[in-house]
């Protein structure tokens, strides 16, 4: 997938994506955006967005998983060298970043979205496992079997996902050490 301009390719989604990804930065469109104002601001049309991605849902969901495949690449290479502890740091300094409110916003409306109706966002929903992956072989490599590996892996993320919702919904009330308390209810 393309993530900048510096050379496109790969088919017409790929290089409307990266159109939508250079004209929006890391914020994505807010929601009462409209198709035209987003394919205006893309500098494409209404109807290319609609075809591609279907829906302004579509739109949101796209660019997230294009930021979060991004941003995990980074976060990955941090991890082969980390333990599971920094890694977790590490997660949840990317996504608490007062510059990704705004992307974690439209994460929890496009997951509230495939709540209702998974099988319109396949593509987004696959890939909200990505980390736990990472996370659970980082707990392996620590000495838990494969199973207690994914479980704490599972936890970890939604205890993440929990705190960044209450930020977003209450900002200011995850308490400092929220990441310390997390790692406590690992061990």
């Amino acid at each position: 997938m393309i993530l900048s301009t510096s050379e496109p390719k790969g088919g017409a989604r790929e290089r409307l994506l990266t159109r939508l990804l250079d004209a929006f930065g890391e914020a994505p469109p807010p929601p009462e955006m409209s198709l035209r104002e987003i394919a205006a601001r893309a500098e494409t049309t209404h109807a290319l967005l609609r075809y591609h991605f279907g829906s302004l849902p579509g739109v949101l969901a796209a660019m997230l998983k294009a930021q979060r495949t991004r941003d995990n690449e980074a976060l990955l290479q941090a991890a082969e060298q980390g333990a599971f502890d920094d890694f977790v740091a590490a997660i949840w300094r990317t996504y608490s970043r007062p510059e990704h409110l705004s992307r974690a916003r439209a994460f929890f409306y496009v997951a509230g979205l495939a709540a209702y109706s998974p099988e319109d966002f396949h593509e987004f929903v696959e890939s909200l496992g990505d980390l736990a992956l990472t996370l659970s072989s980082l707990a392996q490599r620590e000495g838990l079997s494969t199973q207690e590996a994914r479980d704490v892996a599972t936890v970890t993320i939604a205890a993440l996902r929990g705190l960044l919702l209450q930020e977003i919904l209450t900002p200011g009330t995850p308490p400092e050490d929220a990441i310390a308390l997390i790692l406590r209810v690992r061990r």
